[in-house]
Parts: C-alpha cells; structure tokens; sequence
C-alpha cells in the first residue's frame, strides 16, 4: 500500500482502531466493512470559458459516502492537489464526524483538480456555476448538501447555491422530476453561505470554537481548570488556527506559538494572536514578529509546551518526529496530521490524541444548524448557536470519554466505537 495515500492511511487507521477492540458484535464487524467503501462516487470534466475566451476543461468529484445518518454532508475544495483518493477519505472522515456528533446526516466530500489563484474572480465564479451545474442532479436539502472546504469561501457558496436554483427551473431536466423546492430547502443545498444569503452566525468561528470547548472537557476530566497554566503551540494561522488561537487566548490558555507555510515564532510569555494576525496581514508573514524567536514549523512542533495543535497539513506528525515532541495533549485540528507510525509512539508515551474528527467537528455541527435554520425558516442568534454547539461537542466527547476509561482504549479508538455505535 502507498504509504501516501490518504485513503488507505484511513483505512489502516480504521482497522487498527477497530482491531484494538476486539469486536466480537458480527452486526458491528458489518458496519466496519461497509464504511471500507463510499456508497457512490461522481467524477466530472466540466468545460470553463477563461478571460482570454478560450476554453479549459476541468476534473471535478463528489463522493457520497454514508447515508445511514441521513443525507450526505461534507465540503468542497477547489485544490491543484485534489485526488479521488484524497476525497473519498475526506468523506469517510465526515461520516465518521457526523456520527460522533450525533447529528442527522451523512458522509460526503467535493473537489475540483485546480489552482484558484491563477484564476480571475469572473473565472472563479464560472469555475464555481459549472460545477454546480455538473453536479445538480445528486445534490439536494435532503440528498447531498456540500459546503465551504479548503479555497473556497461564502461568497463560493453564494455563487453555487444561485446557480443550483437556476437548474432546478431547466426544462427537461432530471431535477424537475423531484418535488419542487421552496425557498428555504434550496438555501439549505448549501451550508457556510454569507448571512444574507441565509447563512448561520457563528459559522466561520465554529472550528476553531469547537476546538476550544473539546481541550476544554479533556482538561476537566484531567482536573486541569487553570488555563493559565497550560501553553499552546498552534501550527498553521489559517482560518482555523488563527480563530482557535484568538479563542484560546480568549478563555485564558497562553499560545506560545504560531505558524504559516513560511515559518514559526515562539515567546515562552506568550503571544497575542491578534496582533500576530495583524502582522501576517501587512508582511505576509508570521516570521520576524517583535519579541519573538523564529523557528521553523518543524522545531514548532518539538516545543516544550502542554497543547500542540497542528492546525494545517496532513501528515507532520510521524515517526522520526514523535519521539521529539514534548506536547502531553495533540489536538488534531487538520485533517490526518498523524501518521500510524506516531500514533503508537504517542500511545505508549501516553499522550492523549483529541482525534481530528472529534476536534474539528465544530463546523459541520453548526453546518447542520444551518441547514436546520433555512429548513424551518429560522434565524438564530449566535448565542444559541454558540450555546448549542458547546452541548453537542460536550456530549460527544462525553460518549468518547466513558469508552476510552471502561475499556481502556485511546482516545482515538472510543471515538471510532462512539461513531460505529450510531451508524446503522
């Protein structure tokens, strides 16, 4: 097997966790080997008209993973590094999420083989409609309903929820033989809208918020309640990171660390993350930030610090690395940032690994609010939003907690066994 390749690493990953088990349930070893494969795949080549007026064809996905839940629910990213293989485990992780959350739909994820930044807005936007156009007749309020991912934004999702609406009024088309749509149904195709586009307050900061509340009820059970105490090195300012770290700082952690691509900065007193943002923003760059100690991002995550939060790539966590890393909590805001390989070296550290489809479910838990919202017609305040979304987090990582103590298992495999226990 390709050690690469993301959907084989979170096949490895499913095995291993269930194996761990020792499942002896044959209606559960069923469920097990159905989530071994997506239920649907769509692969697309869309024709783009350019600026230039010439014409480029482009690749695009949609796997449908799971619906014993409800119906498919994941984003879409706009990447030059989109593959199949990346999105099918991408859509296996959002069933996985949805499950351990306790919300009502499904696995689903969406890509298009493309570098956003070489195009023009105008491009970006008929980028966008085609896709959407390609894709029209497998999604749906209650089918498949996608949303923001990496590259692609609100205004992304503005552009192809009008563009969905244009489609459902086509003559001919496989989409007028459903029932008729109003209004608030067609809103809710998408998630991660802008607010007056029948949006969700809340939304962009739900990550990184549900990040927080997760460290925050891991700590509790550790009787850890003095955040002062506890420093964060935080890898990758992205949206996520950056929102994370504000917040963390908010509730009274001391982040010590921050990345980007180009680099790291470190201040043992601590940093304050706006400022840094602030910094970012005018240099395009974290790296020579007042008062702080350049690092790369790989010395980043070999800090002696309490909480690492590798909040960017794939796969920085690994064998050569693990042994070095002095963190005694890895919260997994990226998707897959740890390998198999430092998976077990942390087990037998005894490092407590929040899994990322446990810590970065904040945001498709208020997705789905926002979804709930256009379907009744609703608007939330944030408050609500913010205040439902503590409980939902709270709960799962609840259920997770109480398997990892009565079986002795990690982190990681009571989350696996919490999720298989809701799938159907």
């Amino acid at each position: 097997m390709n050690s690469n390749n993301p959907f084989e690493n979170a096949m490895k990953q499913l095995t291993r966790s269930v194996a761990k088990l020792r499942i002896k349930n044959s209606e559960l070893r069923i469920k097990v080997e159905r989530l071994k494969n997506p239920e649907k795949i769509i692969q697309v080549w869309f024709p783009v008209r350019l600026d230039d007026g010439s014409e480029k064809i482009f690749e695009g996905y949609r796997v449908q993973y799971n619906s014993a839940l409800g119906p498919y629910k994941g984003g879409i990213r706009f990447h030059s590094d989109v593959s199949l293989d990346e999105v099918k485990a991408l859509a296996f992780l959002m069933t996985v999420k949805c499950a351990l959350v306790d919300i009502p739909m499904g696995g689903g994820k969406g890509g298009v083989v493309v570098d956003p930044k070489g195009l023009s807005e105008k491009e970006l936007e008929r980028l966008s409609r085609a896709y959407v156009r390609a894709i029209a007749k497998d999604i749906g309020p209650d089918v498949d309903i996608p949303a923001p991912d990496v590259n692609t934004n609100p205004k992304i999702m503005a552009w192809m929820v009008d563009e969905f609406a244009k489609q459902l009024t086509i003559n001919n088309s496989q989409l007028i033989k459903r029932k008729k749509l109003i209004k608030g149904e067609v809103l809710a195709t998408f998630t991660g809208k802008p607010l007056n586009k029948g949006g969700s307050k809340g939304r962009v900061e739900a990550t990184g918020r549900g990040g927080v509340y997760v460290l925050q009820a891991l700590l509790r059970k550790l009787r850890t309640t003095n955040y002062k105490l506890q420093t964060i090195a935080v890898q990758g300012v992205g949206n996520v990171g950056s929102i994370f770290g504000r917040l963390a700082e908010a509730a009274g952690f001391k982040v010590v660390a921050l990345s980007d691509s180009k680099g790291a900065i470190y201040n043992p007193r601590g940093l304050e993350v706006g400022a840094v943002a602030a910094w970012k923003k005018s240099t395009g760059k974290v790296t020579d930030y007042p008062n702080s100690q350049n690092l790369t991002n790989t010395e980043l995550l070999e800090l002696p610090v309490d909480i690492l939060v590798p909040a960017a790539l794939e796969n920085v966590l690994t064998a050569e690395n693990a042994g070095r890393v002095r963190a005694k909590i890895i919260l997994e805001l990226a998707n897959g940032p740890t390998t198999l390989q430092a998976d077990e070296i942390f087990r037998k550290k005894r490092v407590h690994i929040i899994p990322d489809f446990l810590a970065n479910a904040g945001g498709v838990t208020v997705s789905y609010f926002e979804w709930l919202q256009n379907i009744k017609g609703q608007h939330w305040l944030e408050r609500k939003v913010n205040e439902e979304l503590k409980i939902k987090i709270e709960k799962a990582f609840e259920r997770v907690w109480q398997i990892h103590h009565s079986q002795g298992v990690d982190l990681r495999t009571a989350a696996y066994l919490s999720a298989l226990q809701k799938l159907t």
